[in-house]
């Protein structure tokens, strides 16, 4: 069972994160008393509720937001895996009213897992940005991005880390192949061979295992990858919420009192990190309760050609939500041999402007 109190805080960083105005969640969240089961108080069923009287109202996007909330942190019974069914639907729907916006099935590790995409064409193919989210967050939480992405010139693609979501894969050391099969498969319609990642969270760690063995990897954005501390580190594994813990035991199909010594190998070395030749950007909190501060350490030492920005926040950096939206996508930009002049300023513009804000 999850801590009911953690949860409500891990999901208000989420909402921040979207940008979801706070009344309505909060209404939500007050009326949670209990984590178990999918009767009136729980955590599924208040979501789902929610969910609906948003639906209903015609914001579908914020239904399946809301839905998405709903199976938060992971599917874990009958409650939370309507919740998922629900916000791939709302979702679903939501994408078939936005021209550019496509899902397609690609085959990885011999599995079908579904992906959204924009800018794609054979015709004129583009340098591709494939965005994947953390342990927590499907790609429905990110997916409404994608025609930004392809109105700066992009071809980009938005796909689950193995798991999470809908994803039918098992999350495990090797499960950077996912950015080579995701490459693979878009090869054709994008200029795979100039392909950046922009990475959250937990797939930091995998996209950065990926650019070491593919050359097609150009550069990598992240926010909060762990490393190598936080898989070799006993005493700050202790002190890592519960959620984050059960939530990577779910995905690896460990107990969780067994997660830290399965992860354990994935820890990434100094040799590693130095023979990295892309560029990589990361977003760091100086507050973040899940990433050890001896990671970002690490990259600094480490990371022949690091960009860094940290902010006074928790994991995430939910608060900061504009600066690190902005300040990520110039970054990929930046990583471009010949990023349009009219997208730098644009990019460059909104940082000024959204430290200026705070």
């Amino acid at each position: 069972m999850n801590d009911l109190e953690e949860l409500k805080r891990f999901v208000v960083t989420h909402a921040v994160s979207q940008n979801l105005p706070p009344g309505p969640y909060t209404a939500v969240l007050d009326r949670i008393t209990t984590d178990t089961a999918d009767a009136p108080g729980s955590w599924p069923h208040e979501w789902i509720r929610a969910g609906r009287e948003l639906q209903e109202a015609g914001q579908t996007l914020a239904a399946a937001q809301y839905y998405n909330f709903g199976r938060f942190p992971f599917v874990d019974g009958p409650g939370r895996r309507r919740a998922l069914a629900l916000c791939t639907a709302a979702f679903e729907t939501w994408r078939e009213t936005q021209p550019g916006i496509d899902a397609e099935t690609i085959e990885i590790d011999g599995l079908p897992v579904r992906v959204l995409t924009a800018g794609l064409s054979a015709e004129q193919p583009r340098p591709l940005l494939v965005l994947t989210g953390g342990i927590v967050s499907p790609k429905e939480q990110w997916g409404a991005v994608l025609p930004q992405l392809a109105a700066s010139g992009l071809a980009a693609v938005v796909a689950d880390l193995p798991g999470v979501g809908e994803s039918p894969l098992r999350y495990h050391r090797d499960s950077w192949r996912i950015y080579p099969a995701i490459l693979d498969a878009l090869a054709g319609r994008a200029r795979v061979q100039e392909s950046r990642l922009l990475a959250l969270s937990f797939s930091g760690h995998a996209a950065i295992t990926a650019a070491l063995h593919d050359p097609r990897i150009r550069g990598i954005v992240g926010n909060g990858p762990p490393i190598r501390a936080f898989f070799r580190d006993t005493a700050w594994q202790r002190r890592v919420p519960k959620v984050t813990t059960d939530t990577l035991a779910h995905l690896t199909g460990v107990p969780a009192e067994k997660v830290y010594e399965h992860v354990r190998d994935w820890a990434l070395t100094a040799e590693q990190l130095r023979s990295l030749n892309v560029p990589l950007a990361v977003v760091t909190a100086r507050r973040d309760e899940v990433i050890p501060p001896a990671d970002t350490a690490l990259l600094r030492e480490n990371v022949p050609f690091l960009s860094i920005v940290e902010h006074d926040d928790v994991h995430g950096a939910p608060s900061h939500l504009a600066e690190t939206r902005a300040w990520s996508l110039l970054a990929v930009h930046k990583m471009r041999p010949d990023p349009p002049p009219q997208v730098i300023e644009a990019l460059t513009a909104a940082v000024t402007q959204a430290k200026a804000a705070r």
